[in-house]
């Protein structure tokens, strides 16, 4: 986070204002975790990196605030980025899985033959990036896939859903794709599901099979939210997170 970085959505939004600016920034690097979960925001420290001044930062912290990507903690001064942490996880993946699944099943009724590739591709991209521990390449692949599953799903409502749930999904995406790059995590015995479940999705719509798509698809989610809760070797795993920024 720095000048040139604003000054590329200064140019990409010439009418936007400063505040805006900033707080998509900030609200950029929160859910591609940039800014980590619990990092304290500095206005006087932002700003200065930014070269601005601190009216609009306090402005971005406040909006960020008010849709709960900022938060205060009883007894401490400051704001902080939002925490996270295996129950909240839990309760996101229900309504994930609740989602996903009718689109992936709407899927394999409506979508195209150029859609089932595009989703073969990505599948087989994620898989190799699996494999080569390449978050980058996992980050490329994984949310691609998924939300070319909720947009060709052709029902407005649930993609209407998605999006309500997407800023903090991808917050929890980012950190399970870390813990997929880590030294050991080929232990996890939740690993063989992960590398698998979107070709095992993607064999299902091209199949035309909307009931075997449903359930590949819940299946992928619980084997993520799985191996994600046993990245924490009996704890909860955000905590290293925690413990690391």
């Amino acid at each position: 986070m720095d000048q040139f970085t604003l000054k590329q959505y200064m140019r990409d939004n010439p009418d936007a204002k400063l505040r805006d600016l900033v707080a998509q920034l900030l609200y950029d690097e929160i859910i591609n975790l940039k800014l980590m979960p619990g990092t304290k925001l500095n206005v006087n420290q932002i700003s200065s990196s930014l070269g601005i001044s601190r009216t609009p930062v306090a402005e971005a912290i406040g909006y960020l605030t008010e849709v709960g990507f900022v938060v205060q903690h009883d007894g401490q001064s400051g704001s902080f980025v939002l925490d996270l942490d295996l129950r909240d996880m839990i309760n996101l993946y229900r309504v994930r899985n609740a989602i996903e699944s009718e689109a992936a099943a709407l899927c394999a009724h409506s979508a195209d033959e150029a859609t089932v590739r595009k989703l073969y591709t990505l599948a087989e991209a994620f898989k190799d990036s699996v494999t080569s521990k390449d978050i980058q390449g996992m980050k490329d692949t994984d949310m691609p896939f998924h939300r070319l599953i909720i947009d060709s799903c052709g029902n407005p409502y649930l993609i209407q859903s998605y999006e309500q749930i997407l800023p903090k999904l991808t917050m929890y995406q980012s950190s399970m794709l870390r813990f997929l790059g880590d030294i050991g995590s080929e232990n996890n015995p939740w690993m063989p599901s992960v590398l698998y479940n979107h070709v095992s999705i993607v064999s299902a719509i091209r199949m035309r099979m909307p009931e075997l798509a449903r359930q590949s698809m819940i299946d992928h989610i619980d084997s993520s939210l799985n191996f994600t809760a046993l990245s924490g070797n009996g704890g909860d795993p955000f905590r290293a997170i925690a413990e690391n920024r």
